[in-house]
């Protein structure tokens, strides 16, 4: 993370130093939100919408059809710390976490353990998702440039590539690993 971004002290430090947070990751429409929120339901965690955390920079910048810089991530992903911080607890959390450098600044700025549930639908399937979306910032022309973003996380250990996976599924394979 480039030294010039301020980080709140208050996102990065936490008196629970156990407590899972799952973080849903993937590109525009792969269904973070869609699964965050039923995996909250099930698991009885609160869900945190990572989009709603964005500067409202970033957000005038994607709803003009502009991508994001590594620079306009930064102050996002220190939101997004700041507010699963603050909770206190488990949580879980939408957030594309395109990059390695991105996923890995998460780990160190979240107390406790982080799993990242990658969705990693197909392109058809994305753009299909994205032309049928309403009231959302987010063109679906900016999804290329999404997949150009994205470093596949699966070689990273707490990385699971939960696609096409119900949630009763997703959440057996996180209470086995518990």
């Amino acid at each position: 993370m480039p030294a010039s971004v301020d980080i709140p002290k208050s996102s990065l430090i936490s008196p629970v130093t156990d407590a899972v947070v799952y973080v849903v990751m993937g590109v525009t429409a792969a269904g973070k939100t869609t699964l965050g929120e039923h995996l909250s339901k099930a698991l009885k965690m609160p869900f945190i919408e990572g989009d709603e955390l964005h500067p409202e920079s970033n957000v005038a910048k994607m709803a003009a059809g502009v991508p994001l810089t590594d620079e306009d991530r930064w102050p996002w992903f220190a939101n997004i710390a700041a507010a699963v911080n603050q909770i206190q607890g488990p949580a879980i959390v939408s957030c594309s976490a395109l990059k390695r450098a991105y996923r890995d600044y998460l780990r160190s700025a979240l107390t406790g353990p982080v799993k990242y549930l990658w969705l990693n639908p197909d392109k058809e399937a994305l753009e299909q998702r994205l032309l049928a979306r309403q009231d959302h910032f987010m063109p679906a022309s900016l999804l290329n440039s999404q997949l150009e973003t994205l470093e596949t996380p699966l070689s990273e250990k707490d990385v699971i590539d939960v696609t096409g996976r119900s949630v009763s599924e997703i959440c057996a394979e996180l209470e086995l690993m518990a």
